[in-house]
């Protein structure tokens, strides 16, 4: 008997044994045969781009046959950075006027779509018409729509700029500008309100406009994020005799403060990337050669410049939030 059972396990041993694959190591593979073309395509084709495009940032790039489509190479080293930094001043002007101007539309658009994702995620009738409201502006500034909209704007201010009348220009400032900072200089005048926060109060509700056109898709990102909380939390809270703004800020917030980081940085990157954006425009121009006394390798600097700020900048801001973010562990 004893050799009948060892002959058995013997047997059991030399069968090879299938290896079993989890799900989750399946929809790993599934995922990584979906974003195959894009990776492909990055190795191959943006890696090599990004790659030269450093290196002209290193060279004066000189155009000596434009016909032909020739032109000479000469290793400059970090003169270009030294060129573009410390001699330009126009450059630097635009970046840092468009950065402080982050500062301002950044907190406004994400706190405005936030309060606009919670109201559009009560019960009410015509709420997707609402939500589908919110959303053309997103619809309507891209593609060609965008382009004759910037065409547009770049042809009145020629001709508002054009105009010698003083009342006239008086009255296409005051048509510009909702209120200003005199307004709202009385209202806090017996409230110990510094200039600072007067000053952005406003440039908020000048901007208006633009912030509400720019925040369809995080108004989007958080209807998502609101509708994944379960509505058994919420009861639960209406049973202990909670307030709609204590489940706010105990329930609401935390749990979607990682839709806040994604926003956040959503919003950072689109705005710097924008084509309204003064230092994309600015760039472009002398990449194109419409810039006087600049070069092309120097558009290629500025370029390489502005986006090693832009991922500052980012970081900066996914390290400041990560912080505070909540995470909701699922028992598995």
């Amino acid at each position: 008997m004893t050799k009948v059972l060892s002959i058995f396990r013997k047997s059991d041993a030399k069968a090879p044994r299938r290896k079993s694959i989890s799900l989750d190591r399946k929809k790993a593979r599934a995922g990584w045969i979906f974003v195959l073309p894009f990776v492909i395509g990055f190795v191959l084709i943006y890696i090599p781009m990004i790659a030269e495009s450093l290196i002209y940032t290193f060279t004066d790039v000189t155009a000596t046959s434009l016909k032909d489509g020739i032109f000479s190479i000469k290793a400059v080293g970090f003169d270009n950075y030294q060129e573009v930094l410390f001699n330009h001043t126009d450059f630097v002007e635009r970046l840092v006027s468009g950065t402080t101007q982050l500062i301002i539309d950044i907190p406004a658009i994400i706190i405005f779509s936030l309060f606009m994702a919670v109201m559009l995620n009560q019960k009410m009738i015509g709420r997707a018409a609402f939500r589908a409201i919110f959303f053309i502006p997103v619809i309507v500034t891209t593609g060609i729509i965008a382009k004759t909209d910037l065409a547009t704007q770049s042809t009145t201010s020629e001709m508002e700029g054009g105009m010698e009348s003083g009342n006239e220009a008086q009255q296409s400032g005051g048509v510009s500008q909702i209120v200003s900072a005199a307004d709202f200089g009385a209202l806090f005048s017996n409230m110990k309100v510094g200039g600072e926060l007067q000053a952005y109060v406003v440039d908020i509700i000048n901007n208006i406009f633009n912030i509400v056109n720019r925040s369809g898709v995080q108004l989007l990102i958080f209807l998502a994020g609101l509708q994944s909380i379960s509505p058994a939390i919420y009861e639960s809270c209406s049973i202990d005799g909670a307030s709609a703004w204590e489940t706010f800020w105990k329930i609401t917030f935390p749990m979607i403060s990682p839709m806040i980081l994604v926003n956040a940085v959503y919003t950072v990157i689109d705005s710097f990337t924008a084509a309204s954006n003064s230092v994309m425009s600015f760039i472009q121009d002398v990449l194109a050669g419409n810039s006087a006394n600049y070069k092309a390798s120097y558009g290629v600097t500025m370029a390489w410049v502005y986006f090693l700020i832009v991922i500052v900048i980012v970081a900066v801001v996914a390290g400041i939030l990560s912080t505070y973010i909540f995470y909701q562990r699922k028992e598995t």
